[in-house]
């Protein structure tokens, strides 16, 4: 079976944005924003598995545009949850790198599919 390395890593990503939202709105009552981190945090990985049965190129690109807004927007909350200090620095770091190495992956695959004759 092949190996799809943004599939697999869309699918940890969500897992540990589950675990995050579970700390914010157990341990800091925080709702808002975790929310809205967990609604587009998990919705990267699901947009990349309907990617994978794209009926052409442009709905394959397409799909795969919205798990990267869908990324950005999470790095976003991320952001906003450190910054409000509702994230210890490691907590942020670690999830951070991850959420930056998805944007560059989901960047490299848009562009070099457009790029492919």
């Amino acid at each position: 079976m092949k190996s799809n390395a943004i599939k697999e890593k869309s699918f940890s990503f969500a897992l540990e944005i589950v675990a995050v939202y579970k700390y914010l709105s157990f341990e800091k009552r925080e709702f808002v924003l975790s929310k809205q981190m967990l609604r587009s945090g998990t919705s990267i990985g699901a947009n990349i598995r309907e990617a994978e049965h794209a009926e052409s190129k442009a709905d394959f690109i397409h799909k795969l545009s919205i798990a990267l807004k869908e990324a950005n927007e999470t790095e976003y909350w991320l952001d906003l949850l450190y910054q409000s200090e509702y994230l210890t620095i490691s907590q942020f770091q670690n999830i951070k790198d991850q959420i930056t190495q998805q944007l560059k992956l989901l960047t490299s695959i848009i562009n070099t599919t457009k790029n492919k004759n």
